[in-house]
């Protein structure tokens, strides 16, 4: 194997929340108002500077401390005199860097998997006490009584906005839009000031926030961040927010832009607060978000088999994709010859589909767009709830197949309940998948089954060594939690939340560290990389990448680094054991 390190920091920052403590109203460089204020200020730089270079995106920083270079797995402060003449903690000044200095790692030898030592932890600004104070999230949109000139607002940490090129307002995460049509202005107009220069804005950085833009022209979309999340994992999510807007609208929509620049969007998006507001709540929780793979519901292998088995038989009778779905997760899913539906656009579709309230009251045939698959054309989809979480997707292209996809709807419903699938999706869904404290203790055979993995185990080795290696918190050596995805399949599975990662906050904060490990593993500056060893006062942090999978593993902070690789190994060989409960199996889960 070769190796790589790199240096990662994370915050368990609440971002739906405000910090939490009490704002100086007289400068307070760490809010949205004051950030812009120092972007706008300083746009003649970001332009003398990018035109020396305009084939660089622009990146620009404005640090207010050291930058840290990362050497052989050690940091080492550098402070430069520019950087502290024009970054003072004082300065309202803005400076058009690209990017921040990091130094050049070398590479260890191969067949070593590098470690990096971090003994800082990230402490989230409202402490620890908020595990006690956790409430359930509500989708729909927050906070509409706010604007730009709220004090509360301006303390958000993580915000979205969608405006046209003419800078009218279409919708913000929090706030009412109609109240941020300056704000929307401001934007416009920075995005506007760099394409007139001959570049295109990708990135500022201003104290703790980060501002990231994607131009979809007529159409752009901003996030303004202090969630310590990385430039591709936010742009990631502006990318599948655009997508949500198409999946609902078509890009279609931009015929309208073009005959009336001053097109107003808004009306368009009536009561799309709630699939919207879930999509932002994806973002914390969900790693298909940032793998681009979808994960299956665990199922005995002729269960899913019979599942498959009806769905083909409906999509031969002229249907273009049929899904069988349990919240996000599927069950099994089919499609026509030669078509192709990408994990982006299956996790859109989900989020829509489980959104909307009015899925779930009555049978359904809904105006949808796959951005994937056509973002031009609207397909028709044929929704259906058998219980509160199972529920079948029928696309077609056909307007007057309404009735059709009912009687097809009813084939699959009987075949399924007399069959048991569907009981046998409620007892999954239930139990949940792989768990880390049942990973095998000794080499597994073929026969190996998730249905018995809550059964006792044969005492194949000393009972000392079963008791040393699966008692205590976690799985063997600590393990907590992976996340596997099979490149060839696009799908990942992910082991349940277990002691100690129990809380919502803890699950989250995990969430962001395999992120910017993603991040990592796959920046095209330094990689992409094929293996990263990370430890720091939370985890150890385990990535492996090859050309047919990809392993995250989190441990104990204690574990110990060979032993560690080694439990990733028995991981690796648990997954190819149960690979037909856990995967869609057909060749390729997605062309069929």
């Amino acid at each position: 194997m070769t190796s790589d390190s790199s240096s990662l920091s994370f915050s368990d920052d609440e971002e739906d929340e405000s910090d939490g403590q009490k704002p100086n109203t007289d400068h307070n460089i760490d809010s949205i108002d004051y950030s812009l204020d120092a972007i706008e200020n300083q746009l003649s730089s970001i332009a003398l500077n990018t035109s020396a270079n305009e084939e660089t995106p622009l990146v620009a920083d404005v640090h207010h401390g050291p930058v840290t270079e990362i050497v052989n797995g050690s940091s080492k402060e550098i402070e430069s005199e520019a950087l502290r003449n024009s970054f003072g903690e004082s300065s309202r000044g803005y400076a058009g860097e690209r990017g921040s200095s990091v130094g050049a790692t070398d590479a260890p030898a191969d067949g070593d998997i590098k470690e990096l030592r971090n003994n800082s932890s990230s402490v989230c600004d409202d402490g620890e006490l908020l595990d006690s104070i956790q409430s359930q999230w509500v989708p729909g949109k927050r906070h509409v009584h706010e604007d730009d000139a709220s004090m509360s607002w301006r303390e958000r940490k993580k915000h979205f906005f969608v405006l046209s090129n003419s800078g009218k307002p279409i919708f913000s995460r929090y706030g009412d839009e109609h109240k941020l049509a300056g704000f929307s202005a401001t934007l416009q107009a920075i995005i506007s000031f760099v394409e007139d220069g001959g570049d295109q804005i990708k990135l500022v950085r201003a104290g703790k926030h980060q501002v990231v833009f994607l131009v979809k022209k007529p159409i752009y979309l901003v996030c303004i961040s202090r969630t310590e999340e990385p430039y591709e994992s936010l742009r990631g999510q502006l990318e599948l927010l655009y997508s949500q807007l198409i999946l609902i609208l078509t890009k279609s929509v931009n015929k309208c832009f073009e005959k009336n620049p001053k097109f107003d969007m808004t009306p368009l998006l009536g009561g799309t607060d709630v699939i919207l507001s879930s999509l932002f709540h994806s973002f914390s929780w969900n790693p298909a978000t940032f793998l681009h793979a979808y994960t299956c519901l665990p199922l005995p292998y002729a269960k899913r088999q019979v599942a498959s088995a009806v769905l083909q038989d409906v999509a031969d009778s002229g249907v273009l994709f049929a899904m069988l779905m349990c919240k996000h997760k599927v069950v099994s899913l089919v499609g026509a010859q030669k078509a192709v539906l990408h994990p982006d656009d299956m996790l859109l579709l989900a989020n829509f589909v489980m959104s909307s309230e009015s899925f779930r009251t009555s049978e359904s045939f809904s105006p949808i767009c796959l951005p994937r698959y056509n973002p031009m054309a609207f397909l028709l989809a044929y929704v259906h709830y058998f219980d509160d979480d199972t529920y079948i997707v029928l696309l077609t292209s056909s307007s007057d197949a309404f009735f059709h996809l009912k009687d097809c709807r009813k084939l699959v419903e009987k075949v399924l309940l007399k069959s048991n699938v569907l009981s046998e999706v409620q007892r999954s869904s239930l139990e949940g998948g792989m768990h880390v404290e049942n990973l095998p203790i000794y080499p597994s055979t073929r026969s190996e089954s998730l249905s018995h993995l809550n059964e006792p185990r044969p005492a194949t080795v000393p009972q000392e060594r079963l008791h040393k290696s699966v008692l205590g918190i976690g799985g063997p050596a600590g393990l907590w939690h992976f996340i596997y995805r099979n490149m060839s399949l696009d799908q990942y599975v992910s082991s349940e939340f277990s002691c100690p990662i129990t809380s919502h906050r803890q699950q989250k904060r995990l969430y962001r560290a395999y992120q910017k490990l993603h991040a990592s593993m796959h920046d095209k500056g330094t990689g992409p990389h094929k293996t990263q060893f990370k430890r720091d006062d939370d985890y150890v942090l385990l990535c492996w990448v090859t050309q047919d999978f990809e392993l995250y593993a989190a441990f104990d902070p204690l574990a110990d680094k060979g032993l560690a690789i080694r439990i990733c190994n028995r991981v690796c060989q648990w997954v190819k054991d149960v690979e037909n409960e856990i995967f869609l199996l057909a060749g390729s889960a997605v062309t069929w």
